[in-house]
């Protein structure tokens, strides 16, 4: 026999053997994904969720406080002695102060998202945590001897919490969505989400009693009556005590992240290494997926592995996920925009219809009071029901459903609270119901489901990054939202403007504005398929028979957006 032959002959070996191979990690791999869709939901799904979850409270916590303490700031920082009126932020500053930690974010859930995918969810699970925590406690500790000084202080920590706080989302997405079985996956994933509802909750009653309790210890006269009395030196104790107590979820949430495995789907779609996920997962789930993997690879016909190797800037990505990438995130933008104008700025509307006295009638800690007061009924009549009504009715109705629900009627809420503005300013509790039902529908709505189904639909070496993609785009919207809406909203009388804004459009019309982005989002909607039901692989295309199906219909299930 010539050498040639014999070469041959040992190629043909060699290429036979990594056939058996990669047969034989393609049982490996769908045994354990399998297992862990039908799965039964145990104690430590619910573990999961809180631990993730405690994350996203901070999250909440973090972002939505400083909405209770830049009026404050403002008559610490910049009153000037003599005003009929208490200082505010100027406009440059209250812009950095409100929006530096959604820049933050950003450049965090881009930053953290890719390296989800590089290192492992778990790896970097971690550090988003602690950067929350160092940089909470900074914050409050902001000092400097000029009011530029603090406040640039306060500017670098937010940034940092909003990079640790970024993190967050593409990981905790990720985490819970590749734990979850098929049936209860999207109600597990709007539990951690739902958490933000009672971080913002938590946020106003802290500080309702930070204020009640240092408004009764040291009593002040409203501005009006004594400007220089209705400021107590102690007022400045009270807003570094509101974001530092940021620091304390998150603090004693950590131990437990560094004990959570890494997740099952990235051992063994990623790592390949699909004995060592069934270990990981039997260790928490109280079962032997061990077993349960074998048993599915016996039932599994030998394949291959199909050819799912392309990267998130290939044509196939673009074929494939290219529109629904693009639904994902200009619908988290369009959301966004809306949903964090209406959060950060509600004392400016409450002011604005008379539901909330003038400055100049309250002092100091009592106009902190006044604020958290509102922002807390809000929470409570409007986000916090939002967010359970989608844990609860998710896996009936289906993310589709529910998203466009809720753009629908966010989109009707607004015009509803701006054509007849001029109502709502006489009718306090009409527009406070309205303006609640803005927030349910968000939250029972597109807030919830933009966060959702980017853990969902991509393949699982590229899911934490797309996630952290759209979630960006989403703090782009919320940018856009922080920075416009404080000139947007200033009245259209140059004399009744805050100090240092130019005129704007009032809220009335960019209650308008804000409507028609909602309608818009309805519209993308139609981008975003429904993963209701849907294993993961089955949604991404992984492990997939690519043989067992005509290329029409192959390619049919990864375009389909609206459901059928």
């Amino acid at each position: 026999m010539r050498t040639s032959d014999l070469k041959w002959l040992f190629n043909q070996a060699g290429k036979h053997s990594r056939s058996v191979k990669k047969q034989d990690m393609a049982r490996q791999q769908q045994g354990v994904l399998n297992a862990l869709d039908t799965a039964k939901t145990q104690w430590y799904h619910f573990t999961a969720i809180v631990i993730a979850g405690m994350g996203f409270f901070t999250d909440a916590y973090d972002l939505f406080c400083i909405s209770l303490i830049t009026k404050l700031l403002g008559r610490i920082y910049y009153t000037v002695e003599g005003s009929p009126k208490p200082g505010t932020l100027p406009p440059n500053v209250a812009d950095a102060v409100t929006g530096v930690a959604f820049c933050g974010t950003l450049a965090g859930q881009l930053f953290f998202g890719w390296l989800g995918d590089k290192l492992g969810r778990k790896r970097v699970y971690g550090l988003t945590l602690l950067l929350m925590v160092v940089c909470a406690v900074g914050s409050g500790l902001s000092f400097g001897k000029s009011a530029k000084g603090v406040m640039a202080t306060l500017c670098f920590f937010r940034f940092w919490l909003g990079f640790g706080i970024g993190g967050d989302y593409p990981l905790s997405a990720t985490i819970m969505s590749e734990y979850a079985n098929k049936k209860t996956r999207g109600a597990f994933i709007a539990a951690v989400f739902a958490m933000q509802g009672f971080g913002n909750l938590t946020g106003g009653i802290v500080a309702l009693i930070v204020s009640s309790a240092f408004d009764h210890a040291y009593k002040a006269p409203a501005y009006d009556v004594n400007p220089a009395a209705s400021l107590p030196a102690q007022a400045d104790y009270v807003w570094r005590i509101i974001v530092m107590v940021g620091a304390i979820p998150a603090a004693l949430t950590y131990y437990w992240r560094m004990k959570m495995p890494e997740t099952a789907r990235y051992t063994a779609l990623i790592a390949k290494n699909a004995k060592q996920a069934a270990q990981d997962m039997s260790k928490v789930l109280h079962v032997d997926l061990v077993a349960e993997e074998e048993k599915y690879s016996q039932n599994l016909p030998a394949q291959e592995s199909s050819n799912n190797s392309f990267g998130l800037f290939s044509k196939e990505f673009a074929k494939r996920h290219g529109l629904h990438l693009v639904g994902t995130a200009v619908c988290w933008f369009l959301l966004d925009i809306a949903f964090y104008s209406q959060n950060l700025f509600q004392k400016d509307i409450f002011s604005a219809i008379g539901w909330l006295p003038q400055a100049q009638t309250m002092s100091a800690i009592h106009e902190v009071f006044k604020i958290a007061r509102a922002q807390t009924l809000i929470a409570l009549c409007g986000l916090i029901p939002g967010y359970w009504f989608t844990v609860a009715l998710i896996d009936k109705l289906g993310r589709f459903k529910i998203q466009l629900m809720g753009f629908f009627f966010m989109t009707v809420f607004m015009f509803a609270l701006a054509i007849p503005y001029n109502h709502w300013k006489k009718n306090h509790a009409g527009f406070l119901a309205m303006y609640s039902l803005t927030f349910f529908f968000a939250n029972f709505g597109p807030n919830s489901t933009t966060f959702i189904v980017p853990a969902e639909i991509f393949p699982a070496r590229l899911r934490s990054t797309c996630h952290g993609i759209s979630a960006a785009c989403g703090k782009a919207g919320a940018i856009v939202g922080a920075f416009g809406f404080l000139y947007a909203a200033q009245n259209t009388n140059p004399a009744l403007t805050d100090a240092g804004y130019p005129p704007g459009i009032g809220i009335r019309n960019s209650l308008l504005m804000l409507g028609g982005i909602n309608f818009f989002g309805m519209l993308f909607t139609f981008l975003v398929p429904e993963s209701k039901g849907k294993s993961l692989e089955e949604l991404t295309g992984e492990n997939e028979e690519e043989s067992e199906q005509p290329a029409e219909e192959n390619q049919a299930s990864y375009t389909r957006t609206v459901p059928v």
